[in-house]
């Protein structure tokens, strides 16, 4: 695996390294030592998946409240998404600012999102299929969100959101006088 730092502390873009021979490929998705020796959550708790079956669905933008916050590693098996984090963590250099990426069955590319980031994503093509280990078990009391639309982050979707769930409609406008607890 390749670690790649992004914009946003913490998180890291995961290029995973093929190894090939008539048989097809290897690579190895996960190593707790190197991730780890990399400072990054090497205990997970759960996997979760998601097959999103339109173009354009956006799940997200999630996040557990301490002390449940969690770490997730986020891969896309069938498909293409569009995959945004949002640094929540008040302590952060990079507090309230997101950053995008492409992950693919192609691309075969992971993201790292580190405890105390917003999540969330939109599909590309129909019929995708997302797969993510999570560090904490979920915990319905400290669930949480923030609005993929809303103007104060002016996430650019690379398309226009055709299936939002009702719940991820709700979640409520950033109010910048009272930032978010994570």
């Amino acid at each position: 695996m390749i670690f790649h730092d992004t914009d946003l502390r913490d998180a890291r873009l995961i290029e995973l390294r093929l190894l090939g021979d008539e048989r097809g490929a290897f690579a190895r998705t996960f190593s707790r030592d190197e991730f780890a020796a990399a400072g990054m959550a090497s205990v997970y708790v759960q996997q979760n998946m998601s097959v999103s079956a339109k173009a354009g669905t956006v799940r997200g933008m999630h996040f557990q409240r301490a002390p449940h916050t969690e770490a997730k590693l986020v891969r896309c098996l069938r498909g293409a998404i569009h995959d945004v984090i949002i640094d929540l963590r008040v302590d952060s250099p990079t507090y309230l600012r997101h950053q995008g990426f492409e992950l693919s069955a192609e691309n075969r590319h992971q993201l790292y999102v580190p405890p105390g980031f917003a999540h969330g994503f939109q599909t590309l093509m129909d019929d995708v299929e997302v797969s993510y280990l999570v560090s904490s078990a979920y915990a319905p009391a400290a669930e949480g969100g923030l609005r993929h639309d809303d103007p104060f982050f002016g996430i650019a979707w690379p398309m226009r959101a055709t299936v939002v769930s009702a719940k991820d409609a709700a979640w409520p406008l950033l109010d910048p006088d009272h930032p978010v607890s994570v």
